[in-house]
């Protein structure tokens, strides 16, 4: 029996890839920590019909220690793996600290605050 190569996944390595921040996404900063700012609506319909009057068109995020570390070492030019070698300090050589770095690099390419590029 042949197999259809298109239903075929090749597996890649998340730690080859170079992460990105979104077009849509801004960033500043609050003392120590970032602050993403990201649109309620990536729609102009949706912008103006579905936000409801006292709310704000952005969303703000905080982001807490650790992935503030991590998001400000995302410049489009590092691999993951790079960043991860970075942070290996800031995580104090933490037992699985790179799965932890994977895990909040998934999160935020679901969440599409990052895309990748090979």
């Amino acid at each position: 029996m042949q197999q259809n190569n298109r239903n075929r996944r090749v597996k890649q390595n998340l730690f080859d890839f170079v992460p990105f921040v979104s077009e849509h996404i801004t960033t500043e900063k609050e003392g120590e920590l970032s602050v993403i700012t990201f649109p309620r609506f990536r729609s102009k319909f949706m912008q103006k019909y579905f936000i409801p009057k006292n709310k704000s068109a952005t969303i703000r995020v905080c982001l807490e220690e650790h992935g503030t570390a991590v998001w400000d070492l995302i410049d489009g030019k590092r691999t993951v793996k790079e960043i991860a070698e970075i942070l290996s300090d800031h995580f104090q050589q933490e037992e699985n600290y790179e799965y932890r770095i994977a895990a909040y690099f998934s999160q935020l390419y679901r969440q599409g605050f990052v895309k990748y590029r090979k």
